[in-house]
């Protein structure tokens, strides 16, 4: 390797840590911003148990995403290990709360190609990645339709669900490879925990009774579609406000706004100590696969 290479090389593993430190700051700066808004004194040591276990249901399902990514990327054929991905994914991925929304993508850009992985490979693994979501996320649409027409019955909408789910991994096996289709299927688990972790929120903060099975449907639907605005909105870092806008006309007659305010800075509390949580586990098989 030349001297050029190696200064490169350095360089990037230089700017992949200094991206890493500022999205830790503005993070916890963040984090702080959340908390303020919460009325704290309210919670009772059984809902604050609660919120920590779906913190730790949040972080565990970003190992789905960094999976997916994985597949993605070998499919090209890179030689890369799955501790390695994870690792990467995770270390990258508070830099989707820094302004611009792209952050994590540069940043994981960053860490690979100090890492000798082509560029256009870890860019065509992100479109890929990027268009599975959108396409995994639209689908939940059909799960949301009862929230437009009301005489729809959830069993419908469920069975259109499972069956386009089911038939676009079909067609992604049969199009591309297995590994893209599976990659699919995870995301279409990971947006499914998000939902759900978003419902069990509800019941904990709001709800004094169970949940109707299609209220929850309804309700889990509507977040994962509201996320999807946020992703795929330039300019918003992790989506804010752009998701509370579409999940306050989505929920409309079903929480009032004082109720999905609640909910909704909780469920970003929730996902941004996941997320940080995530990063600890990414940091800790990064430091162990070195030795």
């Amino acid at each position: 390797m030349s001297t050029t290479q190696l200064n490169l090389k350095r360089t990037l593993h230089w700017a992949g840590g200094g991206l890493a430190f500022i999205a830790i700051a503005f993070l916890a700066w963040r984090l702080h911003g959340y908390w303020d808004r919460l009325d704290v004194t309210q919670f009772t040591p059984s809902v604050w148990a609660a919120v920590m276990v779906l913190v730790l249901v949040c972080g565990g399902a970003n190992l789905l995403l960094a999976l997916s990514w994985w597949l993605l990327l070998t499919q090209s054929g890179v030689k890369a290990t799955r501790w390695w991905a994870v690792s990467t994914y995770g270390i990258s991925q508070l830099g989707k709360y820094l302004p611009g929304n792209i952050v994590h993508l540069a940043g994981r850009q960053v860490i690979g190609m100090a890492a000798g992985v082509p560029g256009i490979t870890l860019a065509k693994s992100t479109l890929w990645e990027l268009g599975l979501l959108a396409i995994a996320g639209s689908m939940y649409g059909l799960l949301a339709m009862s929230l437009l027409f009301n005489t729809l019955p959830i069993w419908i909408s469920a069975g259109l669900f499972l069956s386009v789910v089911c038939g676009a991994g079909y067609f992604l096996q049969e199009t591309t490879n297995a590994r893209v289709a599976a990659a699919f299927f995870l995301h279409v688990v990971f947006l499914a925990s998000s939902g759900a972790i978003f419902v069990a929120l509800q019941g904990i903060l709001i709800s004094t009774s169970g949940l109707d099975m299609q209220v929850g449907l309804q309700l889990g639907a509507a977040y994962i579609i509201a996320w999807l605005a946020g992703l795929m909105t330039p300019g918003a870092p992790a989506g804010v406000g752009v998701r509370e806008f579409v999940l306050m006309v989505l929920t409309k007659g079903i929480l009032s706004e004082p109720d999905l305010l609640l909910i909704v800075l909780m469920a970003r509390a929730v996902s941004v100590m996941g997320d940080f949580v995530f990063f600890l586990f990414s940091i800790t098989m990064s430091t162990m696969s070195r030795r």
